[in-house]
């Protein structure tokens, strides 16, 4: 069905990408057999993106669109999801990690608010209630703090999310942004039981 699905939407020049491309779009939304969720189906969907654009699916002029309406949608199905069925955390490191759940929804927040502290304030505005809900339409970040302040209503926030809270105290989003990174390639990229089960192709090889 998924190849179906990825053949219908690619033009004709590029329908023989359609089973390759289909296997990032349907490890992108978990583990049938287990019934978990993890960074590495978060990142699978972010290699489904790069793969469309690496290929120039995407015109240039929306490609800015990416991440602040494609992948925002993404996350908000996968949240449905993970509610609904409820989904076990794929090697979450519990209070230790940025959520149970994802990663990359705070990297592209905090580089989509990189140098706009002037306007919205630094990190540390993402703590006041107000900011949140003026702010979690437009801005991935404030949104993913606001909803971890929603399912984990019942304990204060420094201790379900106490690496979230501590970032808060980073001066400027830009340092928000390269800390996640490295942060990303260290606990997400470098880790043997994700990367395991990560597919490479033709279009996005291992080397």
């Amino acid at each position: 069905a998924a190849p179906g699905l990825v053949a219908a939407m690619l033009p004709e020049d590029l329908k023989d990408k359609a089973q390759e491309f289909a296997m990032y779009l349907v490890h992108s939304f978990g583990n049938k057999t287990r019934m978990d969720y993890g960074t590495g189906h978060e990142a699978s969907f972010a290699a489904f993106l790069y793969v469309l654009a690496k290929v120039g699916f995407f015109p240039e002029e929306e490609k800015h669109l990416l991440v602040t309406v494609v992948f925002a949608e993404y996350i908000k199905l996968m949240r449905e999801l993970q509610a609904i069925y409820v989904l076990e955390p794929a090697g979450s490191h519990g209070v230790w990690g940025l959520d149970d759940f994802h990663h990359l929804v705070y990297f592209f927040g905090a580089a989509q608010l990189a140098n706009q502290d002037d306007v919205v304030g630094g990190p540390a505005t993402v703590l006041d209630e107000r900011a949140r809900a003026e702010r979690r339409r437009a801005f991935l970040y404030y949104d993913a703090i606001q909803v971890i302040h929603e399912v984990k209503s019942r304990a204060p926030f420094g201790e379900t999310s106490p690496m979230l809270n501590d970032i808060a105290a980073v001066p400027n989003w830009a340092k928000v942004r390269q800390g996640l990174m490295r942060m990303y390639e260290g606990e997400v990229l470098a880790k043997r039981p994700v990367i395991q089960h990560f597919l490479f192709g033709p279009t996005m090889p291992l080397t």
